[in-house]
Order: C-alpha cells, then sequence, then structure tokens
C-alpha cells in the first residue's frame, strides 16, 4: 500500500488557498483516478483504492495544518507502512508558482506541518513534493498563505497540480522517488 498525504485546512474559507496546494494535488489525484473521500479514521479524510496496480490511500488530516503528524503518525502505525510508502504534498513559498520539487528527507523549512510530521514520525526522511506559491511581496506571511492564486498564476498552478499529479502516478506505479526527482525537479 502506498500512502499519499495532502497538507492543508479543512473548511470552506480555506479551499483554494495557496496552504491548501497539498488538498488541490489529492483532489485532482482522486479525481483522476475515480476515488472519493469517504471515510474519516484517525483525524483524516481518506480516499482509498487501487491505482496501476498498487492499493493507495490518500489523506487529507482534519487536525489543520500546524498539527498534520498527528494524524499521519497513527495511520503509518495502523495500516503498517513504512517511510517508502509515504509521500507527502505540500506548499512551499520558496519555489515560483507552477514549479515544483522532490524531495526524499530535509528540514521543515519553517514550514510548520512539515514540522508536526518530523515529530510524530521521528524522522525527516520521507519523501515529498512541494508546490511553488511563492513569497509574499509586503504581506505578512500568515495572511499570505490564506490567500488565493491571483488570476495570472491560475495557469502555472494547474501545470504544477498536473506534474505533481503525474509524478505521483509513477510513483506508486513503481519508479524510484530519486529517479522522479531527477525527471520533475
Amino acid at each position: 500500500m502506498k500512502m499519499i498525504v495532502g497538507l492543508g485546512n479543512v473548511g470552506d474559507q480555506y479551499a483554494g488557498t495557496r496552504h491548501n496546494t497539498g488538498f488541490m494535488v489529492l483532489d485532482q489525484f482522486a479525481m483522476t483516478h475515480q476515488l472519493t473521500f469517504t471515510q474519516h479514521k484517525m483525524e483524516a479524510d481518506l480516499a482509498s483504492g487501487m491505482v496501476n496496480g498498487e492499493k493507495v490511500l490518500l489523506v487529507k488530516p482534519t487536525t489543520y495544518m500546524n498539527e498534520s503528524g498527528r494524524a499521519v503518525g497513527p495511520l503509518m502505525k495502523f495500516y503498517k507502512l513504512t517511510l517508502d510508502d509515504l509521500v507527502v504534498v505540500y506548499d512551499d513559498m520558496d519555489l515560483h508558482v507552477g514549479r515544483i520539487r522532490l524531495r526524499t528527507h530535509g528540514s521543515a523549512g519553517g514550514h510548520n506541518g512539515i514540522k508536526s510530521l518530523i515529530a510524530h514520525l521521528g524522522t525527516d526522511q520521507f519523501n515529498r513534493i512541494k508546490i511553488g506559491t511563492d513569497h509574499p511581496k509586503r504581506e505578512s506571511v500568515v495572511h499570505y498563505v490564506l490567500s488565493r492564486f491571483s488570476l495570472e498564476q491560475q495557469g502555472p498552478l494547474a501545470e504544477a497540480l498536473d506534474h505533481s499529479t503525474k509524478a505521483l502516478e509513477e510513483w506508486v506505479a513503481g519508479t524510484d522517488f530519486p529517479k522522479l526527482e531527477n525527471q520533475f525537479n
């Protein structure tokens, strides 16, 4: 089984915001593969099914961003998954909108959702896909990450969501994550 975690905040007021790009990728992946988020377990909304011959579990923590690890850690234990079975998708202000970056490990880089995952998993050695959101120019970081993408950013954002979905499909099909780094970065 492969677990794909998208980071974001629950609630209509956060839909479409920069901080919810992880949820956006999971929604696109689910729609592409006709999966629906019908389960709620261990503080997360879940969708599951077969993709490319592999059982896939999509996870949207309902703990809000800063406590994402509270849902992911127990789910990893419950399903007896290893870190190789996990990919986390989330927003990154240090990348331009439209860019994605895959990594097999790394620090939280100031991202509170990743800090929580590292704390609950006990390591920073897990696969991730970062989605570029650009850095705020004059507004506070908190206000910026909770704002929506501009009209001119919609096209590049759609490309990033497409590339992220394609990378996840290839990973689920068995492509080694470091190979995907070379292909998609």
